[in-house]
């Protein structure tokens, strides 16, 4: 497999001899493919809930919608050479607002009951440091970037596309609480 070569219309040979039109190059229709690819937004997804506070020392578990972290597919076809390309999320990099990233090779791990309070995400997970309290908007910009890799084929050939990118972003406050010990 090769990566994605750009078309040269100038590069093209003269037409077949007889008057014979040449056939449309595999690498235009493959990016017509590669265009009509509709990539879903990540949908941001927290524990603590993303609509509540975060907790400063507390692990928040990061997750996208998991139905937007699958295959999609997409075909072109022009003047008989037809190509399927098809896209997959690799991994998802989340910059978590006060200068933290993590990168998750999957959507990451809803949480749920079977976890305890305390336990960090098994796969995509960050630690807050600081409350955001101070910062403008008293809340951080959380984003995600999913980023996807392409593979076509068909006129008899195939390729990559590496590195498509969709990306989401929201904002998230954090806090510190305070504990008081008493007798």
């Amino acid at each position: 497999m090769g990566i994605l070569p750009r078309f040269d219309p100038a590069k093209q040979k003269d037409p077949k001899p007889g008057g014979a039109a040449r056939q449309v190059p595999v690498e235009v229709v493959a990016q017509q493919a590669v265009r009509r690819l509709k990539l879903p937004t990540p949908v941001i997804h927290t524990s603590p809930a993303e609509d509540f506070v975060q907790v400063v020392h507390v692990p928040t578990w990061m997750w996208v919608e998991h139905s937007t972290w699958g295959p999609v597919s997409a075909s072109a076809a022009v003047e008989g050479v037809e190509v399927t390309a098809t896209a997959r999320p690799r991994q998802a990099v989340w910059s978590m607002g006060e200068g933290g990233q993590v990168v998750c090779r999957g959507p990451g791990t809803p949480y749920s009951d079977v976890y305890s309070p305390k336990d960090s995400s098994p796969d995509c997970g960050y630690t807050y440091q600081r409350a955001s309290l101070s910062v403008p908007g008293r809340a951080y910009t959380v984003s995600v970037q999913v980023t996807w890799d392409v593979e076509w084929h068909g006129g008899g050939q195939a390729g990559v596309v590496p590195g498509l990118a969709m990306t989401a972003e929201r904002q998230l406050v954090v806090d510190e609480v305070q504990t008081v010990v008493t007798r």
